[in-house]
C-alpha cells in the first residue's frame, strides 16, 4: 500500500508533467493551493513553473472595469 507522502509526491509529479497542458483556471487553482501561506514559496514556485513551462507564463488578466 502507498503511504500519504508517496501519493502526494506522485500526484505532484504528474501535475508538474502536465502543467502546460492544463487549462489556465486549473493551473491557477493548483498554484493558489500550493502557495497559499508563504510569499517566498509563492514567488519561487512561480519562477520555477515559468522556467520549466514557458507556455504557462500567461499574460496578466485584464482589469475589470
Amino acid at each position: 500500500m502507498t503511504d500519504q507522502a508517496q501519493v502526494e509526491r506522485l500526484l505532484g509529479q504528474a501535475v508538474f508533467l502536465l502543467w502546460a497542458d492544463l487549462p489556465r483556471e486549473v493551473q491557477e487553482t493548483i498554484f493558489e493551493k500550493a502557495a497559499r501561506q508563504d510569499a517566498v514559496v509563492r514567488n519561487d514556485l512561480a519562477i520555477h513553473l515559468h522556467r520549466h513551462h514557458p507556455r504557462s507564463a500567461h499574460p496578466a488578466k485584464p482589469i475589470a472595469g
